[in-house]
């Protein structure tokens, strides 16, 4: 069978990867596993740890032994552990399944966006990953129709569904994925595998530490990454707990939330055409500034989200924090990947990015989850958004210590 070409591949698996929703695995943890809120914590905390523990090894396999191998297994193992989570009632159980989940992600964290920079190039980045996401809005929208359309008769059939189309993307993979921009080194210039290992781990971080902008988006994530745990795994929580969903009629809540993540993906797709355009047009320029624009907004809107208590302003905030992830999400990936001016540590430096945001998450996660259970879901959403200022501040200094980038190539509008 023959590869496909590895930028409409890189738009399909956008579009398969997306479609596992979060909406309805969430459900089924608190209505029907009844889940407390340090047990919605820890389970992000255990994926964390296991992300901290195994990131930069799995980025180091990526730029040694190739980014497909690494993919494969990523998509795979991450579709297991997503599916198994139906099998079990347990906390400890599915903590631990969650932790599996994240020791499988790390296989794919630095090394998709490592595959897709060496096979077209890295100045066309800028439109790719934004259509990209734009197409994986489509994704998510088919995902979260047909996985709701599940869960409304049976929530851990629906979880299922959403674990076997990962598995199956991870399948499909090893007989369509191309690999043409990779380069192993040849045999005879290879040492030991341990020796291999420690060079490239080694060189990876040297050009971080040697890199100002580079460093300072990778600590960028560390702050991110602790803001994100609360809201990532109260968020439903906060509805069902707190604010309440809205009385109209009498819809089950894997719809409201269905509709919320459909309402939000609705927003994010129509913004990501006229983004794709300013940043043809602008470059990094607009990668920049709308980067540092979304984050704010993220802060605002999560605050808001966690201490008002109406429905709808919840509703309008909880919108307003996919808005600006979902837009700040590619151009912060834009930006890290045009600094990686070697492609041999790519994937390792961008591992390095996600070990932050695990540190991040894994650090923060429990002390939210202790102030959750303390003094309330608000409490702990609230300071998840305080936690957002430090970023701010870090892009700042990245964006005076940038200099001048040649603007993005424009690509043929493909989606």
């Amino acid at each position: 069978m023959s590869r496909m070409d590895a930028r409409k591949l890189y738009y399909g698996l956008e579009f398969t990867l997306s479609m596992p929703t979060w909406a309805v695995m969430a459900v089924y943890l608190v209505s029907d596993l009844h889940l407390s809120p340090l047990q919605l914590v820890l389970m992000g905390t255990a994926m964390e740890a296991a992300v901290f523990l195994f990131e930069i090894p799995t980025g180091v396999v990526a730029d040694m032994y190739g980014r497909r191998l690494s993919l494969i297994i990523g998509f795979m193992g991450t579709g297991l552990a997503w599916m198994l989570v139906a099998f079990a009632s347990a906390p400890w159980l599915i903590i631990a399944l969650w932790a599996f989940w994240g020791f499988s992600y790390t296989f794919t964290s630095g090394a998709y966006e490592a595959w897709i920079t060496d096979e077209v190039g890295a100045k066309n980045l800028g439109s790719l990953f934004l259509r990209g996401s734009r197409i994986g809005y489509v994704g998510a929208v088919t995902g979260l129709v047909l996985q709701v359309g599940i869960g409304i008769y049976s929530h851990k059939a629906g979880v299922i569904a959403g674990g076997v189309t990962t598995l199956g993307t991870g399948l499909a993979c090893i007989f369509l994925m191309p690999e043409t921009g990779f380069r192993r080194k040849p045999r005879a210039e290879r040492g030991s595998a341990v020796r291999e290992f420690r060079t490239t781990a080694s060189g990876g971080a040297r050009f971080a530490w040697a890199h100002q902008v580079v460093l300072l988006l990778i600590t960028v994530e560390l702050f991110m990454g602790m803001s994100s745990e609360a809201f990532d795994r109260l968020k439903e929580a906060h509805f069902l707990r707190d604010v309440g969903l809205p009385a109209v009629g009498s819809l089950d809540p894997v719809v409201w939330f269905g509709l919320f993540w459909l309402a939000g993906m609705g927003i994010g797709f129509v913004a990501m055409g006229r983004m794709i355009k300013r940043v043809e047009r602008q470059g990094r320029e607009a990668v920049t500034r709308f980067l540092f624009a979304f984050t704010a907004l993220e802060l605002v809107t999560m605050l808001v989200f966690a201490l008002t208590h109406s429905t709808w302003v919840a509703i309008a905030a909880l919108l307003g924090v996919f808005f600006a992830r979902d837009l700040a999400g590619p151009l912060y990936t834009t930006w890290l990947n045009e600094q990686i001016t070697d492609s041999s540590v790519r994937a390792t430096v961008l591992s390095l990015s996600g070990q932050a945001n695990a540190i991040g998450q894994a650090g923060g996660g429990p002390v939210l989850g202790v102030i959750g259970n303390a003094w309330g879901i608000r409490a702990a959403l609230a300071a998840g958004a305080v936690v957002i200022a430090p970023a701010l501040g870090l892009y700042s200094r990245a964006m005076r210590h940038g200099g001048a980038e040649p603007e993005l190539e424009e690509l043929p509008a493909e989606a």
